[in-house]
């Protein structure tokens, strides 16, 4: 039994759909106007449903590349715990329809429409299309998170407002860097399975830079919502969040290292957990008062 939910766990990629679902709520939230907490229940699992579809694709699609990185050796599929086979593509499609069934009866269309543009930015368009074939890769498949973002925000009002977009856009210019920066840790593995990641592909310089102008953007981007009626309390864990992020990001301009890479990483993962956090604590002291 606890070997299946490891098995699950990894094979539709939870943490990561988790945190997709969270950034959905946090477009909810940002956005203005009134939703129950059981269609945001129901909606946040349409979320998690679709991305666990298009991560367990992905783990499907790479099964054979996945051998060749020790970060991804031991994924299901890779070292032959699943055995590949017609109804693992099916089981996914009728896992991704589930969800956008549920998405639309909680969200409406346009809700739905956003999740099954994420969950095809990753699958299809990144995962089949970019992934070892362009050094755009990230940065394209970094819209399926925004897209979680918009699809939150649609839910509650289909007229998509300036601070919702806002977080979307920041969640589109933290993906890169995010991902660049455990590539330039983990360079050997992407080097050997092909993946042409940017630190693996342009001069230091070059990948550096991109990463500090990503998260400079994103730093700033996500204190603009202030003027769209976000509160002092969510400016503080994003300027928290920002300016940790944006000094790792200088320390590895400064001096890259898997180290200083590493702890770029770690430093976007918080980043990411205080800015949803403050949208969190923003809207929860707004529906106190």
């Amino acid at each position: 039994m606890l070997a299946a939910a490891r098995i699950t766990t990894t094979l539709l990629k939870l943490p990561i759909g988790f945190a997709i679902a969270l950034s959905a709520l946090a477009g909810m939230l940002a956005a203005e106007g009134a939703f129950s907490p059981l269609r945001a229940l129901i909606f946040a699992l349409a979320v998690l449903g679709a991305s666990g579809a298009a991560g367990a694709f992905n783990h499907y699609h790479e099964r054979a590349e996945d051998r060749l990185m020790r970060r991804t050796s031991g994924r299901p599929f890779a070292r032959g715990v699943l055995k590949p086979g017609a109804i693992w593509p099916v089981t996914f499609l009728a896992l991704l329809a589930v969800s956008l069934v549920m998405a639309w009866a909680a969200g409406g269309s346009l809700a739905a429409f956003f999740i099954f543009l994420g969950a095809f930015t990753y699958g299809v368009v990144y995962t089949v299309w970019l992934k070892r074939r362009s050094v755009w890769n990230i940065v394209v498949g970094g819209a399926a998170g925004s897209f979680a973002v918009l699809a939150g925000a649609a839910a509650v009002e289909p007229a998509l407002q300036p601070a919702p977009i806002l977080l979307a856009v920041v969640m589109f210019l933290w993906t890169p860097p995010h991902f660049w920066s455990l590539a330039a840790a983990k360079g050997d593995d992407y080097r050997q399975a092909g993946v042409p990641m940017l630190p693996v592909v342009v001069p230091q310089r070059t990948w550096t830079l991109a990463i500090l102008g990503h998260t400079a953007a994103l730093a700033v981007l996500s204190l603009a919502p202030l003027a769209y009626g976000m509160g002092p309390v969510y400016g503080v864990f994003a300027a928290l969040g920002g300016g940790l992020f944006l000094w790792r990001s200088w320390q590895l301009f400064q001096a890259p290292s898997r180290e200083t890479a590493m702890a770029n990483f770690r430093a976007s993962l918080i980043q990411f957990c205080l800015l949803t956090t403050g949208v969190f604590l923003d809207a929860a002291i707004k529906w106190a008062v």
